[in-house]
């Protein structure tokens, strides 16, 4: 598959414009906190994933009902979290947890975690994405690669993750020719582990890379139990500001 080194020309302004998509805070008893930043009237919030339990839980959670409600009067979009473990999940489970997390709490869509990204898997893809959106109307539906995938993925979901993972190798990143057909808000990174003094660093990255969903933290991912997504980064609001005023430029 073809890519393009750095520098890219920078991708003309949307109407959407910068924000971020939080990808898995931790759950609010455990990051009450972070939740009430998230509801802070002006954030540049395209949307937050909820992951209650590795997706919806077994029934409906008090301390997530809230925290969506008020992500929700804010006028945030919320999404659940749905893991389709590479294509071995099975559709039916799949379905079920999202009915769950939408008559539960309402979401307006779903992030589709450690989705595939090969040609083969596209027609299952395919098929999950349209029995999701039956679920509710106007779901929003987030194919969380990781990497460039197969372009037919584009035609199927609102938004692709093309990148996630850590600073050094976003840093020195490629991006597909492509997505150039596309316009920024269809594509999402998640990077962790950047430094401060970075952060234009990447954010110029996004823009080049034409991302316009983006999430940066300074956590790192310790082992396979930790995320580096469970918490706000410790330069929240330095970040805030960054983005915010580059929103509908």
């Amino acid at each position: 598959m073809p890519y393009l080194t750095r520098p890219r020309p920078e991708p003309a302004r949307t109407e959407v414009g910068d924000g971020f998509g939080v990808p898995g805070l931790a759950h609010p008893l455990l990051a009450s906190a972070e939740w009430d930043h998230l509801a802070r009237p002006g954030t540049p919030l395209h949307w937050v994933v909820l992951d209650v339990a590795d997706g919806p839980g077994v029934q409906p959670d008090p301390s997530c009902l809230e925290a969506v409600g008020r992500l929700r009067n804010s006028g945030v979009r919320v999404l659940g979290h749905l893991d389709v473990a590479h294509g071995y999940r099975r559709l039916r489970d799949v379905l079920a947890d999202a009915h769950r997390f939408a008559d539960w709490y309402r979401v307006d869509g779903f992030l589709l975690d450690r989705c595939p990204a090969d040609h083969f898997a596209l027609p299952a893809v395919r098929r999950t994405v349209t029995a999701l959106r039956a679920v509710r109307e106007e779901t929003h539906i987030v194919l969380g690669h990781g990497i460039h995938p197969h372009p037919g993925y584009a035609e199927c979901a609102d938004q692709l993750v093309t990148f996630s993972g850590p600073w050094s190798d976003y840093r020195w990143s490629q991006v597909a020719e492509w997505t150039a057909e596309h316009p920024p808000e269809r594509f999402c990174h998640f990077v962790h582990g950047v430094p401060r003094p970075h952060l234009e660093e990447a954010l110029r990255i996004a823009r080049w890379q034409g991302a316009a969903t983006i999430y940066f933290t300074d956590r790192v991912e310790r082992d396979a139990d930790s995320s580096p997504w469970a918490c706000l980064p410790g330069y929240w609001d330095d970040l805030v500001s960054r983005v915010g005023t580059g929103v509908s430029e």
